[in-house]
């Protein structure tokens, strides 16, 4: 995906951190847990799952993000949202897995497990054991009109080649779907993702960004999320640090 003009990034040496999160990173997790559904509006195992996605929003221990994929659309209705590199992303978790598994609904929770979408209990128990696992912090806040980020230095994991990824989301998106298998339906998504790029390489160092809101509005989003994630062979692995802003209501 295509990266905004305007972002910029500079790795940083002073310590210290914003919003008074300590600069170093903690060995218990402190931050919230990503959750990635991967939907369809193609699949009619999915809006128990969109449903179920949607009470998650209001949480503070995670970050949930919705991901449309695009591989449903031959069956009679062209997913709105469906973006083809949310289909790559599911598959190259599968690939980093090992298992193959790629289907809708499914949750990918920190970048490791995954669960079937529209079960609470499987969904719970993933999300408990990610927040026992050490993290790095990230910090977000506005300054004049941009989002400043900073990703603390150091991991308790030990040394670790990552990507900081930031993502930019719709927070509510209502679609009536005209044909398929939820033909009738209309169903509303919750932080679905409209634009993803890497913003850096991350080897453990202090680092500061700038996201301008000109940046979200050219998107249509009026949330982002900063992800930073390990990387294995190319593939994508665990979310150690994360962190989301949302554009207050007008």
């Amino acid at each position: 995906m295509r990266m905004p003009r305007a972002l910029r990034a500079a790795a940083i040496a002073a310590t210290g951190s914003l919003l008074g999160i300590a600069a170093a990173a903690t060995p218990a997790s402190a931050a919230p847990v990503v959750i990635e559904l991967f939907t369809s509006q193609g699949c009619s195992s999915c809006p128990p799952a969109d449903a179920l996605f949607a009470t998650f929003a209001a949480r503070t221990d995670i970050i949930p993000l919705s991901l449309p994929v695009d591989y449903w659309n031959y069956l009679g209705w062209t997913d709105t949202l469906a973006k083809h590199e949310h289909t790559e992303r599911q598959r190259s978790y599968a690939l980093a897995r090992g298992d193959g598994q790629v289907y809708t609904p499914q949750i990918v929770v920190a970048g490791g497990v995954h669960v079937i979408g529209s079960d609470r209990a499987a969904i719970e128990v993933a999300i408990a054991d990610a927040l026992e696992q050490p993290t790095v912090d990230v910090g977000v806040e506005v300054a004049g009109s941009a989002v400043h980020i900073e990703v603390a230095a150091g991991y308790p994991g030990g040394p670790m080649w990552g990507t900081v990824w930031i993502v930019l989301f719709d927070t509510a998106e209502t679609v009536e779907i005209g044909r398929g298998d939820n033909a009738g339906r209309t169903v509303t998504y919750r932080n679905v993702v409209v634009d993803m790029h890497r913003l850096a390489m991350w080897r453990g160092q202090a680092m500061s960004f700038e996201l301008p809101f000109a940046e979200m509005e050219e998107a249509r989003a009026d949330g982002a999320a900063i992800l930073v994630q390990q990387e294995r062979n190319g593939l994508p692995g665990p979310i150690v640090g994360a962190a989301m802003y949302t554009r207050p209501a007008a």
